[in-house]
């Protein structure tokens, strides 16, 4: 069954209904998979054997019976081990809540339940969703994130496990969060498909809060068809979140508007960028010319948005994890950093959060008139390939910035964006191609991405030696 591994979930989908495979053969691969496979790159807390083949024999009854629950039917996938399941650990990556039991699942455990994926593992993560200052990929019990494209380099956080099974085909698809960056790098860093929806799109019940007014989840999968056909199934509002948008969210794969569509480049984009990074990004622009008029010289408003975005985290994750610090625990958290990072949200000045608060609806609202001249804004997802694990992350490459010029104001906003590998780069690691755009314009960018994707082949190259 090893050509199940890499095809998307449409793909599988149309084997369960034809009955080529089940979905316990499905999730028989899978698991396997991450039992086999997930250990070498540090991808795996918790593999659920046992109730993920009981859900896939049910989603096989159901079938036979004539009940087909939609595109996700029998699909196997994971989840960040910051999202509670009923019966398993929910580690959040740190060694103090190693062996923490949350009583019922998620929000977005139990729709993915009722759409029909079968959930085969709880994936690592960075400690505290990197919410303490991590400055190296040892930021885990489970140890550092691996990429798939090369074991040395690190996998990105704070999602690091869902972004590695994804890449390394232990699953279809993932479950990860992005508070500043997280989804974004480990789709990145190991060559997938990734979606950070809009603030309030998806319901965080059962989700470890690190910044309750920035914390998204989203998927990441083999395409951008995938990624839109998952946040279709978790998206919507949700009483036991009260942050959630009452706005539905419906994708169809392989379907959506085939107008032109207008893209944007911010000024100085490919700045300290790889020269591979630039070349791929410039040959990416020549593909979506044939589907699209680029603008370029777009100028991000002048608001200090990292500075206003590293004052909410710090404010917001000092409170949420009060009790860590009180009870002294901090002190088990792996990475060393980590057990004294927090302390400096402790000292935030409520007003100076305050003022973070207030200044950032302007600056909402100035991003998004800049985002209405355009259906996206385009981007190398990151200047550089996958860092090393071994070195820390300020000294991996130091001529090159961190993340790149719109991640800052899109996440502080809350604005979604599409990730997608373009190509390969320096010792042929994946390079990523971003879209940005206005909130609730999730269905614009992965239409975006899908005709992308249409007319390249990146998202079925496979890691060496996979």
């Amino acid at each position: 069954m090893s050509e199940l591994t890499w095809l998307t979930i449409p793909e599988l989908g149309r084997l369960v209904r034809s009955r080529k495979a089940s979905s316990v053969e499905l999730a028989q691969h899978f698991l396997d998979r991450l039992e086999r496979l997930g250990p070498a790159y540090n991808a795996v807390v918790t593999v659920l054997r046992e109730p993920a083949i009981a859900e896939a024999r049910l989603r096989d009854a159901e079938l036979a019976k004539g009940r087909d629950r939609g595109p996700l039917h029998g699909i196997p996938y994971g989840a960040k081990d910051l999202l509670a399941v009923e019966g398993a650990p929910t580690t959040w990556g740190a060694e103090p809540y190693r062996n923490q039991m949350l009583s019922g699942d998620a929000t977005v455990v139990r729709r993915l339940r009722g759409a029909g994926a079968v959930l085969c593992a709880k994936l690592a993560m960075v400690e505290l969703a990197g919410g303490m200052g991590y400055n190296q990929a040892f930021a885990s019990f489970t140890g550092p994130g691996k990429s798939p494209w090369n074991p040395a380099r690190w996998s990105g956080g704070s999602s690091s496990g869902s972004g590695a099974a994804v890449g390394a085909g232990l699953v279809p698809f993932a479950i990860g969060s992005e508070t500043w960056g997280s989804i974004q790098y480990p789709a990145a860093f190991c060559g997938v498909s990734g979606l950070r929806p809009t603030y309030g799109r998806v319901s965080r019940h059962g989700a470890m809060a690190l910044s309750w007014t920035m914390d998204k989840l989203g998927p990441l999968a083999r395409t951008a068809d995938d990624c839109g056909t998952v946040l279709a199934a978790i998206a919507g509002s949700d009483p036991a979140d009260p942050s959630t948008l009452d706005r539905p969210f419906a994708y169809r794969a392989g379907t959506g508007s085939r107008r032109r569509y207008r893209l944007g480049i911010l000024e100085g984009t490919l700045d300290k960028t790889q020269p591979e990074v630039r070349r791929n990004f410039e040959e990416s622009l020549r593909v979506l010319r044939e589907y699209a008029e680029v603008e370029d010289g777009l100028e991000l408003p002048d608001f200090p948005y990292e500075a206003m975005a590293s004052i909410v985290i710090d404010a917001e994750a000092a409170s949420a994890f009060e009790p860590l610090f009180e009870s002294g625990r901090i002190t088990e958290l792996t990475a060393p950093e980590d057990r004294i990072g927090g302390y400096a949200g402790q000292v935030v000045l409520a007003k100076d959060y305050i003022r973070a608060l207030r200044a950032r609806r302007p600056a909402a609202l100035a991003l998004d008139r800049l985002l209405a001249r355009v259906d996206a804004v385009v981007a190398p997802t990151l200047p550089t390939v996958a860092w090393p694990i071994d070195a820390a992350f300020d000294k991996v490459y130091p001529d090159y910035p961190g993340g790149t010029n719109i991640s800052g104001s899109a996440n502080l906003c809350g604005v979604p964006g599409v990730f997608l590998m373009n190509g390969t780069g320096e010792s042929g690691l994946p390079t990523g191609l971003q879209l940005t755009g206005r909130a609730l314009a999730e269905g614009t960018l992965l239409a975006i991405g899908r005709r992308y994707q249409e007319r390249t082949n990146f998202h079925r190259l496979r890691p060496p030696g996979l």
